[in-house]
């Protein structure tokens, strides 16, 4: 059924810097947040919630840094609703040209009982009051009644319609757990608006988690019924399953047109630059099969299917490559290469804005790859660039490793790492040569994070291939991703052991923040 609207447009509402950074395994500095930040402008995005400014001192500077950044997209703070924390969101939004404070509160039966211990008056009024409050710093206020797919109808009407008497302008209906069905997620959207009654005075907005798989279904489901805001992150990073993933909501507009008549302003073809960026600095790799930005979103195996896609493009797919940013290569890259032609396939794979020194740390890489390796492809390159991108600005940089290891053992590593400006050696053993190596990382600096991933796979194909590791670390209940690339593997272990702990160096300057919608 096609949706009777007027031509607008969709709001997105990109929350990668705030729930996305609650995955568990991520986390993001300020510098690598900016840089995020710049890209969901570039991609249009409507609105940016850049953190949780209570938080932590790290999310309070992160939302200040990006309001001073952030040119034409609305900036947001999250806040539950108490004075300290609209208070504190509002003074991180000061720089931003456009601000809204994003306030809210649980609306479940069971949250409301076990989590605030609160009876449903005292979180009506606080719901008045917060708004209430959050209006005096900005006109740009959101409300989140949080659980609210699950919170009971009469009292969710009540208190969107207080809200939004207080002054809210956007009400956001989250489904918190991912417990919702899309008819019956619809159906929600569908009673607020037949029984608020100054429910036309707001934008009504969703936030689906997708710990059913339904998150994007949900959200879709939702715009059908009249939801004019979808709250998601780029490549569904998020708590638990994640959230609605913000490449297949913009793409599942456009190329269902037909069915919804609505779409949003987003420029698709800065997706796949977004999704790399986001992967890259989280330490979350995209699985192949990953709709729209998966390696094998347009691959095709099957004879028929290639025959047809030889034929026309259109018989087996329902989008261009090029609509999300893919492009077709032009230039071939390998030993003869200079750096005119290697900057100029960066720019080509969407890495225009690498910083100097990354920039000659991964080309003196890959001169070194092309000497050793037959064939260089483009997924070669965006694995090295991403790694000295990634180790820019981190306090431990690796520097060399030598490995001895055989069948008679004991396997021996002798690792160069740089940690704050200052090189420091340390030759250790182990039980096989990765362990041996990361032995060798603890002895240059001590920590007591303990290992609960570590997983190989090659970037391209053949016996040559990079290696591209992913570890997680976890201390004192935090986690956190590395990833490193390699044609050898133990070096790409030792390149992902320490971008995984400096993710935790970054973590351990943060609090975890209370749960949120």
């Amino acid at each position: 059924m096609t949706v009777d609207t007027k031509k607008e447009e969709i709001v997105i509402f990109d929350t990668t810097l705030r729930d996305g950074e609650q995955s568990p395994g991520a986390s993001m500095n300020l510098e690598e947040k900016i840089r995020i930040a710049e890209v969901l402008e570039e991609l249009k995005v409507d609105v940016i919630e850049a953190g949780f400014p209570i938080a932590s001192n790290g999310d309070f500077e992160a939302v200040y840094g990006v309001a001073q950044i952030v040119k034409e997209s609305i900036v947001c703070g999250l806040a539950r609703a108490g004075k300290k924390d609209i208070e504190r969101a509002a003074e991180a939004l000061k720089p931003a040209k456009r601000g809204r404070i994003h306030t809210f509160i649980s609306t479940s039966p069971l949250h409301m009982s076990v989590k605030l211990q609160m009876k449903p008056e005292d979180v009506h009024q606080a719901v008045l009051e917060s708004v209430s409050h959050a209006r005096r710093f900005t006109d740009d206020v959101e409300w989140s009644c949080e659980d609210g797919s699950r919170t009971e109808h009469d009292f969710l009407c009540r208190c969107v319609e207080s809200a939004i008497k207080a002054g809210a302008n956007t009400i956001n209906i989250p489904d918190t757990v991912g417990y919702a069905e899309p008819e019956e997620f619809a159906s929600l959207i569908a009673m607020l608006f037949n029984r608020v009654p100054n429910i036309d005075r707001a934008v009504l907005s969703v936030h689906c988690h997708n710990d059913l798989g339904l998150a994007v279904a949900n959200s879709l489901a939702a715009v059908g019924a009249g939801a004019r805001q979808i709250e998601c992150t780029i490549n569904g990073l998020g708590e638990r399953a994640g959230n609605a993933a913000m490449e297949e909501i913009v793409m599942a507009l456009r190329t269902r047109s037909d069915r919804y008549n609505i779409g949003t302003v987003i420029n698709s073809k800065v997706i796949t630059k977004a999704s790399r960026l986001v992967s890259q600095i989280t330490g979350f790799a995209i699985q192949p099969n990953k709709a729209i930005v998966g390696a094998n979103a347009f691959a095709h195996e099957s004879g028929i299917h290639q025959d047809g896609v030889l034929k026309d493009a259109q018989t087996y797919e329902i989008m261009t490559p090029e609509s999300v940013g893919l492009v077709k290569s032009t230039l071939v890259m390998g030993k003869h290469s200079g750096r005119h032609a290697f900057r100029e396939k960066l720019r080509e794979l969407g890495y225009d804005e690498i910083g100097d020194n990354a920039f000659q740390e991964a080309f003196e890489r890959f001169k070194d790859m092309a000497d050793k390796k037959k064939d260089v492809y483009d997924e070669d390159i965006i694995a090295l660039v991403t790694d000295e991108m990634s180790a820019e600005s981190e306090r431990i940089r690796f520097c060399s490793l030598d490995i001895a290891c055989g069948s008679s053992g004991p396997q021996k590593a002798t690792l160069v790492l740089e940690v704050d400006g200052k090189e420091e050696t340390a030759i250790s053993t182990g039980n096989g040569p990765v362990d041996a190596t990361f032995n060798a990382i603890k002895q240059i600096f001590p920590h007591d994070a303990t290992l609960q991933l570590y997983q190989v796979h090659a970037v391209t194909e053949g016996t040559d291939a990079q290696a591209t590791v992913t570890v997680r670390l976890e201390e004192s209940g935090r986690s956190s991703n590395g990833k490193g690339s390699d044609i050898d593997t133990m070096v790409s272990s030792a390149r992902a052991y320490v971008h995984a702990l400096n993710k935790l160096l970054t973590k351990r300057e943060k609090s975890a923040p209370a749960a949120v919608a």
